[in-house]
């Protein structure tokens, strides 16, 4: 059997060269019987009947793809004509051969597979944790990207660091203290892809049980699972986690969110806060602080993080996900001096998960201010938002409360008994993608569930939001009747 590829290089003059250079690479392989133009033909029919070749589908001119092949240039034009007659191909002047636009054959098998019924068109997105994409400042990030290609070192563009970029470590270590009264060095920052990936780092290095709140991610409780780390839940109240029932639970770690607690809202009290560091210290044991959504606390200044109480038993863990953008893949670990090199040999002598461009561009975009003025701007936009389903909620169904809007991007609409799935059946049939809070609570919590809906209120546009709080009134369950 006879295999010719059109990416294989060959010597060749400079001519020959030239529209090579002019040509696109594509894979064809020559088998089967018959001469170079019936094998040529039987290739490309079965390259566009797999779908490998999609409708539209620019070819190599034929000049290119016989020196390619290594085989005359007329067999390939009279391939070509041929398949074009037949309705695979179509040559137009001066858009070259290709692909005609027509409904590829299905495969026998395709064929045969049930017809599944579509799901819900989603109208409007209410799914909690998501920034407003729309808002990404790109114009200033853009500045950021040129300011930091023209100022990298050689080395930026070799292997990376696992600790991450110095120029963001030592960015990181001045913001972090200025903003949310982080007590750390760059020498302890490790950065990493994102919460998930710090937790990964982290499960890999302590000990368990780990103590989390008896409301919060379950994506995260199942990180911990996979690590082989058991989780206990504490009971969370509207002063966030009981810390006092942390002793009970011979955890060497607790996962904690104290500036806002996810999903059902509000910071750890002052009291536990203080309560948290004692049991570390006597214990031994380290809190894992997800500083989520730290940064957007509309009412007054934000709660510091609990961090500065004693860096030595407090693993900070921060990332870009909400303040900018998921996309972007970045974290960062402020991390006890005790736990850095074990953080980083679980990590690994190179760094495979955050590139190292965006780590400069973000080390920049902060020195300049404009972290800053973002966060400043985006405080004033989701706070706007907040207000907005506050008002609309009370003025619409008053009898609903909102809770959990003193920061974040998210509030929880606290149900009636027994209402939570009826209403995130109405919600569907109203196009809403939201959450209820039943997926957030633990399966070992001993109290019994709360009902609610999770709203997030980043995602949608400016210009959808109104109408997604429309949609999201006609979803909710109506007052409980005067009589009853």
């Amino acid at each position: 059997m006879e295999e010719t590829w059109a990416n294989v290089q060959r010597p060749a003059g400079p001519e020959i060269e030239a529209e090579q250079s002019a040509g696109t690479d594509l894979h064809l392989e020559l088998s089967g019987e018959g001469n170079l133009r019936s094998r040529l033909m039987h290739a490309l029919r079965e390259a566009v009947r797999s779908g490998r070749l999609a409708p539209g589908t620019r070819l190599p001119p034929y000049r290119s793809l016989a020196n390619d092949l290594g085989i005359a240039r007329n067999t390939v034009a009279a391939a070509y004509a041929e398949l074009a007659e037949e309705g695979w191909l179509s040559a137009r002047q001066g858009s070259g051969t290709r692909v005609a636009r027509r409904t590829a054959p299905l495969h026998a098998v395709q064929a045969q597979r049930p017809q599944r019924r579509a799901p819900r068109r989603v109208v409007h997105d209410l799914m909690p944790s998501s920034p407003d994409a729309a808002a990404f400042p790109r114009s200033a990030w853009v500045t950021s990207v040129r300011a930091a290609m023209a100022a990298a070192p050689n080395d930026a563009f070799g292997v990376g660091d696992p600790r991450g970029r110095v120029e963001l470590r030592e960015a990181l270590a001045e913001y972090l203290a200025r903003a949310r009264g982080v007590r750390t060095e760059p020498d302890r920052i490790v950065i990493c892809s994102g919460f998930a990936h710090a937790l990964r780092l982290l499960g890999g290095v302590l000990n368990g049980p780990i103590a989390v709140e008896s409301y919060g991610l379950e994506f995260h409780r199942g990180i911990l699972d996979e690590m082989g780390l058991r989780t206990v839940p504490l009971t969370v109240d509207s002063y966030g986690a009981r810390i006092e029932e942390l002793p009970g639970t011979g955890a060497g770690a607790a996962l904690l969110t104290p500036a806002h607690q996810f999903p059902i809202g509000g910071p750890l009290h002052p009291e536990r806060r203080a309560a948290v560091i004692d049991w570390a210290r006597s214990s031994g044991g380290v809190l894992l602080e997800d500083d989520y959504d730290g940064e957007f606390r509309y009412d007054r200044q934000p709660v510091g993080a609990v961090q500065g109480l004693d860096p030595d038993r407090v693993v900070y863990i921060g990332s870009t996900s909400k303040s900018l953008s998921p996309a972007l893949r970045l974290g960062w670990m402020a991390l006890p001096g005790w736990l850095v090199d074990d953080v980083l040999t679980a990590k690994g002598p190179r760094e495979m998960w955050s590139g190292v461009l965006d780590q400069l561009t973000l080390a920049d975009f902060i020195a300049r201010g404009a972290y800053d003025r973002h966060l400043r701007h985006m405080r004033k936009h989701y706070r706007r938002r907040r207000d907005l389903l506050a008002n609309v909620i009370a003025e619409r169904a008053p009898h609903i409360r909102v809770s959990g809007v003193a920061a974040g991007l998210h509030a929880v609409l606290e149900l009636p008994e027994n209402t939570e799935q009826a209403a995130l059946r109405a919600a569907r049939r109203q196009g809403l993608a939201l959450d209820g809070l039943g997926p957030y609570r633990h399966p070992d919590s001993a109290l019994p569930p709360r009902e609610g809906l999770v709203i997030g209120y980043g995602t949608p546009s400016d210009h959808a939001f109104a109408a997604a709080l429309d949609a999201l009134c006609l979803a909710l369950p109506a007052p409980p009747h005067p009589d009853r």
